[in-house]
């Protein structure tokens, strides 16, 4: 397993993603992520999938300081009050004494960042959150952040067709963790002659080209997901191979403008 340490903190750089994972299937797969070799784990409150993960953490018996569990806490539900009772709910369901990280899942202009950071620094302070930070924000609302609270981590949609360098960069220059979701595009990276060629090089899949530039780049992880065990397991079978200065060249050449993920009440994405 790659890690990744940022502030101090060391983070399974490769993440097991629970969107629209639901009931059986939901416990199921994060099962099979576990005895795959997983460690760090993502969901949301809106996920409505907080006990069925639980449920399954518990099924595996794994040590619970074995885990980086990453929820996060609604736009609609940002102050200060509601983000106690969120995460506190979070962990009831997560069956779980603390989370590693709790995010802000989407920018809220209605509410201040100063508020929500508030409580979050509250819950660290009493020892139910180690870190706290950010998910879907642009470099402005990423500048705002960093001047709000101490932050630990943006997440945002990131792969070889969208490539959001400016929030790689604040990354490393402030020592944040910059996770991908959709790490695999939602399924559209085939038909790229690129990474065809770049796969068929290393003897792998396209998705596992794409999970290795990921993790292979400074303050990065990736949360792929999935239901089907055979590509959980293919997902994380990505340590044995490494892309070189010229399949990252390659990789810069496709399309960067393939964004998947643009509810109407997004922030505005810079071009």
């Amino acid at each position: 397993m790659i890690t990744k340490t940022i502030q101090g903190l060391e983070v399974p750089a490769l993440g097991y993603g629970t969107y629209e994972l639901t009931g059986d299937e939901c416990r199921k797969a994060v099962v099979t992520a576990i005895e795959t070799g997983y460690r760090h784990i993502d969901t949301a409150r809106m996920y409505r999938n907080e006990a069925e993960i639980g449920d399954a953490l518990a099924a595996t018996g794994i040590e619970r300081d074995a885990l980086f569990l990453t929820s996060k806490v609604w736009f609609e539900d940002l102050t200060y009050d509601a983000v106690l009772e969120e995460v506190n709910t979070s962990l009831r369901a997560l069956r779980t004494d603390y989370l590693d990280l709790i995010l802000i899942h989407w920018p809220n202009e209605e509410i201040s960042l100063r508020e929500t950071f508030a409580a979050m620094e509250k819950l660290h302070e009493l020892e139910l959150v180690r870190k706290y930070g950010v998910s879907n924000f642009t470099p402005q609302w990423l500048q705002k952040a960093l001047g709000a609270g101490n932050i630990f981590c943006n997440q945002v949609e990131y792969h070889p067709l969208l490539r959001p360098q400016r929030l790689h960069d604040m990354a490393v220059e402030h020592d944040l963790l910059l996770t991908a979701y959709s790490p695999l595009a939602r399924g559209k990276l085939h038909g790229w002659d690129v990474l065809e060629a770049i796969a068929q090089k290393h003897g792998k899949s396209p998705e596992q080209v794409a999970i290795r530039w990921l993790l292979q780049q400074d303050n990065m992880a990736a949360i792929p997901r999935s239901s089907n065990p055979d590509h959980i397991r293919e997902n994380f079978n990505v340590f044995d191979f490494t892309l070189d200065h010229e399949d990252f060249r390659r990789i810069e050449e496709l399309p960067d403008d393939k964004r998947l993920i643009d509810p109407e009440f997004a922030p505005a994405w810079e071009k």
